[in-house]
């Protein structure tokens, strides 16, 4: 009797382990499914939705491209990117105008000449469309040559535009390894090798050669300006001494040619009241989620400033 009920017991705690496991591999087989099924819902929201800035199935507007910060390769105010988002703008029919956001003190001659010259040949290839700059708190250097690429330059009272020039800054410490007791030790192919060699006495033939190369750079810089703003620069000579000035100077020299800010540019001279940001770099959260879930020193360089 005893072994009757011990073995009803027993195929009991069977049944009930075994249906147990049934109902755990069904949940499982459901939360796996769900999972799959969010995964792909995220996926085709990421790549089939528009980018931030609502480029699809937006009407009419002035499309804005931020130039902010320093001026390099790599950067949020690359040519890569600038320049990446200017041809988006120019290519989309329902932008009307173009609004070139810019608050730099300046960078790179390399990338703000790019950013330049992919503006004027954007600008040749859609004459019926007009790119504006609008300067925030500085278009200075590297930030103002892009802004000369623009068919107009406008600017707060307050902004500070122009610095038309070249630096190229470093340090010297012979005198402090003196002191210390280090000696340098340098092996060179090439006697140019260590031309301004921060731990080498100054060199005047070195020198020469540098101020030759800013010199050439800023060249290009002012004709650069001029070509980009024509007969409406002053005859001021203190344009291009790399000074700088503020907005309602800068109307006079002819170096920007009003005051006003973006949505001034889009309302009153575009004629659209929606802006759109382009952006391509930025996502929404939740595309950014998406695309998760599928998937020292530096040595002295030449800056316009």
């Amino acid at each position: 009797m005893e072994a009757d009920k011990a073995e009803k017991l027993v195929e009991k705690l069977a049944f009930s382990a075994l249906a147990e496991q049934r109902a755990r591999r069904r949940w499982g087989v459901f939360f796996k499914l769900l999972f799959f099924a969010y995964v792909g819902a995220f996926a085709l929201l990421a790549y089939f939705s528009p980018p931030r800035g609502g480029l699809a199935g937006v009407g009419e507007h002035a499309a804005v491209i931020e130039v902010t910060g320093e001026i390099k390769a790599g950067g949020a105010a690359s040519a890569a990117v600038v320049n990446n988002n200017l041809r988006r703008a120019f290519a989309n029919k329902k932008a009307k105008g173009i609004i070139l956001r810019i608050n730099s003190p300046g960078g790179s001659p390399v990338e703000s000449g790019r950013i330049y010259k992919e503006l004027r040949r954007l600008r040749a290839l859609h004459p019926e469309k007009k790119a504006y700059a609008v300067i925030g708190d500085y278009g200075a250097s590297g930030g103002y040559y892009i802004a000369a690429a623009a068919d107009e330059i406008y600017a707060d009272e307050s902004s500070l535009l122009g610095s038309i020039g070249v630096v190229y800054s470093g340090f010297g410490f012979t005198g402090a390894m003196e002191k210390l007791g280090v000696e340098r030790r340098v092996y060179t192919a090439g006697e140019d090798k260590t031309m301004l060699d921060p731990f080498l006495p100054r060199d005047e033939k070195d020198i020469r050669r540098l101020r030759e190369i800013l010199s050439s750079i800023r060249e290009t810089f002012v004709a650069a300006v001029r070509k980009g703003r024509g007969e409406r620069l002053s005859a001021e000579s203190e344009i291009f001494t790399g000074a700088i000035f503020d907005g309602k100077r800068a109307v006079q020299l002819g170096l920007a040619d009003g005051v006003g800010d973006d949505l001034y540019v889009g309302r009153e001279i575009i004629g659209v009241k929606k802006l759109v940001t382009y952006d391509e770099g930025a996502k929404d959260d939740w595309q950014s989620l998406a695309r998760k879930l599928i998937s020292g020193t530096q040595a002295p360089a030449i800056f316009i400033r």
